[in-house]
């Protein structure tokens, strides 16, 4: 089963760079981040058209997820639980009932910029949030893979500036030590799982001639179980899509799972 994450940012403005990459990648499962719509206005009939099965939790103008995959969706959450409050739409979680069933999350986690503001504190309480729903994920003992958008860069090897991102979120120190808890409760980060080089970024901003001076970073992840990374076989950062038409900001990573039954 390959499953991609993609911070598409706008599915509707970038809508015929998403499709052809889809066609061309031909994913099982997409995990779509920065939809930026409501669920009414989700493009659904042009993935349909792909063969795929559509489940969206959208936010107008801001935020939204999605989650698609040729296989049937069940057990279908919209939203992170631990917080009735919290409206912005930046979680959807779903069993894909594939030849052996694999629980996927599609996960936009805060950006939490500026760093004197209440983003950040609300970055750090969303990542409390995920930990503690991943822990009664993992009581379950099945494929998860909880994939996404982290807004958080991990190591000093995952930014090629780092003197430029030390006053950002992204790479605070509480930052970085909410996405090492995470992993310290049982998830595998399939990067390290596939031996990704150095300079495998997933994001490279629109300003200051990011893409063409590779000023990239690495924030797009695949956590997976400990029974969906005995099944890791691959991961691929499709850093080609950066150059396609009116691309995402983001580039998708395809993670590939052996889940024959």
């Amino acid at each position: 089963m390959r499953i991609a994450t993609w911070n598409v940012n706008s599915v509707n403005a970038r809508l015929p760079t998403i499709l052809a990459w889809m066609e061309a990648a031909q994913p099982d499962v997409a995990c779509f981040q920065e939809i930026k719509c409501v669920d009414e206005k989700f493009p659904r009939e042009a993935f349909e058209s792909l063969g795929y099965n559509v489940e969206t939790h959208g936010q107008k103008s801001y935020n939204g997820v999605a989650l698609l995959s040729k296989h049937p969706l069940s057990d279908i959450r919209r939203g992170l639980p631990g917080d009735e409050a919290d409206e912005q739409a930046r979680y959807i979680e779903a069993v894909v009932e594939g030849p052996r069933p694999v629980r996927v999350a599609s996960i936009y986690l805060p950006n939490g910029n500026p760093i004197g503001t209440d983003k950040f504190p609300y970055k750090l309480r969303w990542f409390e949030r995920l930990n503690a729903h991943a822990r009664s994920l993992l009581a379950f003992e099945e494929p998860l893979a909880l994939c996404g958008d982290y807004n958080v860069i991990p190591e000093r090897h995952d930014v090629r500036n780092p003197e430029a991102w030390t006053g950002d979120a992204l790479f605070q120190p509480e930052s970085r030590r909410a996405f090492r808890a995470l992993k310290a409760i049982g998830l595998a980060d399939a990067s390290v799982l596939g031996k990704q080089p150095p300079g495998s970024f997933t994001f490279w901003d629109y300003q200051a001639g990011a893409w063409p001076r590779d000023l990239g970073i690495r924030i797009d992840f695949a956590l997976l179980s400990p029974q969906a990374a005995d099944r890791f076989r691959a991961i691929e950062t499709h850093r080609d899509a950066r150059d396609m038409e009116k691309p995402s900001d983001h580039v998708p990573v395809v993670v590939d799972l052996d889940l024959e039954a």
